[in-house]
């Protein structure tokens, strides 16, 4: 049953308009004179593809306003799934929130964070009165995608993105791309890679979720346990290109989570956390898929696996 507008409880509308998960962004602007201001909000939101329009709201009584009123752009900074510290701090009221922050500086002086999911740089195009709040709305003059997975907020706390189990098990009770027919059934190359792609599409989304990307993941996961390592041994272990590794390794070691040290790269103790919550995911994934097979079964493919490996 609906309450009339004029009894409204405000802390039990919060509440319910707190079912809607949102992503999380830190509004950014600056003035001409170079006042800048940062804002966590999760009120932003898509308005129209042409002209490429976005929107977002501020509370009136927000000390940041005055600088996003008088400023000609505004930077939408989409975070990504590990940047709740970044969230919280813009999130407070300080006197100088950018101190010690890393950023650039977009169009009109708008700061911007590396590492996001997403990013928009926007002109202002329209202001408009929206109760207690101002309504923004820009005009996106340049983007990037960065093809992290977002942060996400519902009810009050941050959340991950992952696959809904229903879409899992569509997909699971699909018809098999491939009937393994003739020579295919038996061909040990072909079932193996078909075996890794049917694994990943469980697994990598959750690791994913994270906001990692899957060079950075697979860089932590092999310098844990102390591990210290050079980028020849980085390139053996991570099996990827080495433009994605050093874009990693560039990335971990600005994030806090790398160091490069003496004897090569190793964790930092936040590495290791993170690290840690990776090696969780895969143990927990590993029983998942192999939960049906006896310990000798996964022995013997680990012999198996093992003596392939080997042969390189």
């Amino acid at each position: 049953m609906t309450t009339p507008t004029s009894e409204l409880d405000p802390r039990v509308f919060r509440r319910a308009l707190g079912n809607f998960a949102t992503g999380v962004t830190i509004m950014t602007a600056a003035t001409p004179s170079g006042s800048k201001a940062g804002v966590t909000a999760n009120s932003f939101n898509s308005v129209s593809l042409d002209p490429p329009l976005v929107l977002w709201s501020i509370d009136k009584r927000s000390g940041s306003y005055a600088v996003f009123d008088e400023a000609t752009h505004f930077a939408v900074n989409i975070l990504a799934a590990d940047q709740i510290e970044l969230s919280n701090h813009f999130a407070r009221p300080k006197e100088d929130k950018f101190a010690g922050i890393a950023h650039d500086c977009g169009a009109g002086g708008a700061p911007q964070f590396a590492d996001c999911a997403a990013r928009f740089q926007c002109e202002k195009y329209q202001q408009i009165d929206g109760g207690d709040h101002w309504i923004f709305i820009g005009k996106v003059v340049a983007f990037d995608d960065l093809g992290r997975s977002p942060l996400v907020y519902h009810q009050g706390t941050y959340s991950m993105v992952l696959p809904h189990a229903r879409m899992q098990k569509r997909e699971e009770g699909s018809t098999p791309s491939s009937t393994f027919q003739g020579r295919l059934s038996d061909n040990l190359y072909y079932l193996l890679t078909q075996a890794v792609r049917s694994y990943q599409a469980h697994y990598q989304p959750k690791q994913l979720a994270t906001g990692l990307r899957t060079s950075e993941a697979r860089m932590l996961m092999v310098l844990e346990g102390d591990a210290q390592l050079a980028m020849g041994d980085l390139l053996r272990e991570v099996a990827m290109p080495v433009r994605e590794i050093e874009q990693a390794e560039e990335i971990l070691r600005r994030k806090g989570l790398v160091s490069n040290g003496e004897h090569g790269y190793h964790l930092t103790d936040d590495g290791s956390q993170q690290a840690a919550m990776l090696w969780d995911i895969a143990a927990r994934q590993q029983q998942q898929v192999f939960e049906g097979y006896t310990q000798q079964e996964i022995d013997t493919f680990k012999k198996v696996l093992r003596g392939i490996i080997a042969l390189r």
